[in-house]
């Protein structure tokens, strides 16, 4: 009897954690919540990248297509395979700030 008891707490707990590992994972809306779309205008409010906070139109790693301009400037860190101007490990004071939204007038 007490040996059912343990597995039965054993398995009701692992079943609560493998709930709630599945809620942390994001679904494909909230991915896509997380980065602009195709058709924001670069430097705007909209045009960031919430996974990596930085603008979406200079997110090396969602799109390594601009990864040779950044290279072609030097503005590349090969030890963390990101724009140095990045990159936070290597420059900690580094500040990369969401533009302020623009409101209607």
């Amino acid at each position: 009897m007490f040996r059912t008891i343990i597995i039965t707490t054993l398995l009701s707990l692992s079943l609560v954690g493998c709930k709630d590992a599945v809620e942390e994972t994001p679904t494909k809306t909230a991915q896509a919540d997380l980065h602009a779309g195709a058709d924001v205008v670069p430097g705007s409010h909209e045009d960031w990248c919430g996974e990596h906070a930085v603008p979406e139109s200079q997110c090396t790693r969602c799109n390594d297509t601009l990864v040779p301009a950044f290279k072609a400037t030097g503005d590349w860190c090969e030890k963390h395979n990101l724009p140095e101007s990045q990159c936070l490990t290597c420059n900690p004071d580094l500040k990369i700030v969401r533009p302020e939204k623009e409101t209607k007038k």
